[in-house]
């Protein structure tokens, strides 16, 4: 059956606007964005369809446009819709980390952070340079590895800070694992990041992790 010949109050995009988007579930979201089905699928037929063969919403918006393209219903007019979504969410968050004061990994900060390393399929370490009053300057991925690791040169995350000017930085960094507990590595580059720092009166407020919907914030353990 058709979404249109649904009762009105159980349809994804009724219920969106009038409960708002919290209250659906995954293939609810989906197949909004995707509007329609295949002959004989309704789009809620078809988005259960992908979550599954994916194994989850997060694994589908982090396909890549290969993978994304091979599955039904899917096709490079989607795949770029996708992207210019998930590109505006992470100017939204950037934005707001621009305008407002960020405070080691605040909420604002999770967000962003999140928005931007998420759905990484290797692991990457990035910055965000602040200035005195602690607004965002610039956020830079500055290392790129695989999933078991990123080699990261705190003299490169110095030099960085210098030609910014900033007073302070937040570092993080993704673990594509999906498990967000630091390893003793994570510890470790955290104090030789700090005391690079320090050394140039540069404080390091926060190195968080970033793992699926977790973000962990080294400086809430006492870590930095």
């Amino acid at each position: 059956m058709a979404i249109t010949d649904w009762p009105a109050a159980e349809r994804p995009r009724e219920r969106l606007l009038t409960h708002g988007a919290q209250s659906l579930s995954d293939a609810e979201l989906l197949a909004i964005f995707l509007r329609t089905g295949l002959p004989g699928k309704s789009a809620v037929d078809l988005a259960r369809e992908l979550l599954q063969q994916f194994g989850s919403l997060s694994a589908l918006l982090s396909a890549n446009r290969q993978h994304f393209c091979q599955s039904p219903g899917l096709g490079d007019a989607k795949f770029a819709q996708l992207q210019a979504v998930l590109e505006m969410a992470r100017r939204h968050f950037r934005e707001a980390l621009q305008r407002d004061t960020v405070l080691t990994c605040a909420e604002a900060t999770r967000h962003f952070l999140q928005a931007q390393l998420r759905n990484e399929g290797r692991e990457v370490f990035s910055a965000l340079y602040l200035d005195n009053q602690h607004h965002l300057l610039i956020y830079e991925p500055l290392f790129y590895g695989t999933i078991n690791g990123a080699t990261v040169y705190p003299r490169e995350v110095v030099k960085r800070a210098l030609e910014l000017n900033a007073a302070a930085v937040i570092v993080a960094h993704n673990h594509p694992s999906g498990v967000a507990e630091p390893s003793r590595a994570d510890i470790a580059i955290t104090a030789r990041l700090k005391q690079a720092l320090e050394v140039v009166d540069i404080r390091l407020l926060d190195h968080c992790i970033v793992a699926g919907a977790e973000v962990v914030s080294l400086a809430e353990r006492g870590e930095v």
